[in-house]
């Protein structure tokens, strides 16, 4: 009887550490991931804030042309 009950725990305990071995390769690769995840929002940001700096340009452009076409227009 103690026997089937050794044997009963033991394979309890074979069996909680094959899971254990399971979730820690799952949060390896769960971290893995989220490395890269971050890697990659990294380089959209940098590209976002790019684009950004161009609109701004182009926008502060636009702004210093249009007051010299208004000054033209009512001149005329």
């Amino acid at each position: 009887m103690l026997l089937n009950e050794f044997l009963k725990q033991h394979r309890k305990v074979e069996e909680q550490d094959h899971r254990i071995q399971k979730q820690e390769a799952t949060i390896t690769q769960l971290k893995s991931t989220v490395a890269q995840q971050q890697k990659g929002m990294e380089v959209l940001t940098a590209t976002l804030k790019e684009q950004a700096s161009q609109i701004q340009k182009v926008s502060d452009h636009l702004e210093l042309s249009k007051p010299a076409a208004q000054v033209v227009s009512n001149n005329q």
